[in-house]
């Protein structure tokens, strides 16, 4: 077994300035659309750097859901840069496009095949070092060793996976998080909730995992809603609680809400949107609990974190069925769909979403066979069949009972 974060973590308001004690010549930063820009962190950053006597290239306009293509035109950008930092800022987008980019730099030979292999990427470090300064609450990619990049001709989102691409530091400033729009707090929030969830019940969990996990989902219940509501002490907490769910799945690993998620996210894109990804996961985390319990072991963990976020129940039937119920409350009250029939293009629920039924029975084989195929599918407590995923992703588009 191997627990693996970054060497350095720094936290709380201002961290930002640890830039400026950075060792180094060159720093490339990769930032997305200009959130970071409009904010004033981007000049901060450069500020910093410059401070630490290097010279400073921006990457920015890396996209949501990040392109091989972009990847690949970030790489070329540090191939003509040669940085000995990549500084990647913002949400998970630009972080993960950052991590890809890096492999690619070190690795100009490597194809995006290759970057795919699980766990199967050359070291890295031979030419520059890795910072990552997260916006957003919710995908934790600052300490973790995954990426989720998109294939638009595949209309597929690929995970990355291997400890080369665990930043070598991550600066977790709750100052970045206090700028997210409110549909993004309840994005990343669920996005974390998953998770710490999924982290608990993987059969890869351990000692080191479980107590990361067990606090995350703690400090998620209690801050999550009071941050989306405007709550800027509670937005705080849920950055760090964010953060200590990404140590947790970055070392035991996710399951199939992610699988779902990542298969899903960009499977109707030619009808004009993408299910985001933290509303994936908020939508289907409640059925894949139902699923899972079908297992022993995962149904007694559900239990236990039931019993951690004190919802009562006598049983582990009971405190499954009311760890879902409590899930779905948690869903209204940051105004997540529950299913994908009433997912609407601009992510709130409506009565018509976007994906129409027949498009989505159309599809589903496919889905259902890349989701089993996704690399979160391995350490998820129940393995299911191509029909078992097949019904559990009909389930997850019309609000069904898991009765199998």
């Amino acid at each position: 077994m191997r627990f693996t974060l970054p060497r350095d973590l720094y936290h709380g308001k201002g961290s930002l300035e640890t830039l400026k004690t950075l060792k180094g010549k060159k720093a490339i930063v990769c930032v997305g659309g200009g959130s970071m820009k409009r904010f004033g962190f981007l000049d901060k950053v450069v500020e910093y750097l410059n401070e630490a006597g290097m010279e400073v290239k921006i990457f920015d306009g890396i996209e949501p859901d990040p392109s091989v293509e972009t990847v690949m035109r970030g790489a070329q950008a540090m191939m003509e840069f040669e940085p000995d930092w990549i500084v990647a800022m913002g949400g998970g987008s630009p972080i993960d496009a950052a991590k890809a980019m890096w492999i690619k730099y070190e690795h100009p030979d490597c194809t995006f095949e290759d970057m795919c292999k699980v766990f199967g990427i050359p070291e890295l470090r031979k030419k520059a070092h890795f910072c990552a300064i997260p916006s957003t609450s919710g995908t934790a990619t600052e300490v973790t060793a995954f990426a989720v990049i998109t294939d638009y001709e595949k209309g597929i989102k690929y995970p990355l996976a291997d400890f080369e691409i665990t930043p070598d530091i991550a600066i977790v400033d709750p100052d970045l998080a206090e700028t997210m729009p409110k549909k993004l707090v309840a994005h990343t929030g669920m996005d974390a909730m998953t998770h710490a969830i999924e982290a608990y019940v993987s059969t890869a969990n351990c000692d080191y995992t479980d107590p990361l996990a067990i606090h995350a989902i703690e400090m998620i219940q209690a801050d999550l809603i009071d941050s989306y509501n405007g709550d800027m002490a509670k937005r705080d907490s849920m950055h760090n609680a964010q953060c200590l769910a990404g140590m947790a799945f970055s070392n035991a690993l996710l399951g199939i809400v992610h699988s779902m998620a990542h298969k899903t996210g960009a499977a109707f894109a030619d009808l004009g949107a993408h299910i985001i990804h933290g509303a994936a996961n908020a939508m289907y985390l409640p059925k894949v609990i139902k699923f899972n319990s079908k297992d022993e072991t995962a149904k007694k963990r559900y239990g236990v974190i039931a019993d951690y976020m004190h919802l009562g129940g006598s049983s582990d039937d009971e405190k499954v069925d009311l760890l879902i119920k409590y899930l779905r409350g948690m869903n209204e009250k940051l105004n997540i769909p529950q299913c994908i029939k009433n997912y609407g293009a601009d992510s709130y629920p409506t009565e018509q979403g976007f994906v129409p039924e027949n498009v989505f029975l159309e599809r589903l084989p496919e889905i259902a066979k890349n989701a089993i195929a996704d690399a979160c599918t391995g350490s998820n407590p129940r393995q299911p069949s191509q029909e078992e995923m097949e019904k559990l992703l009909k389930c997850c588009y019309y609000d069904t009972e898991v009765d199998f």
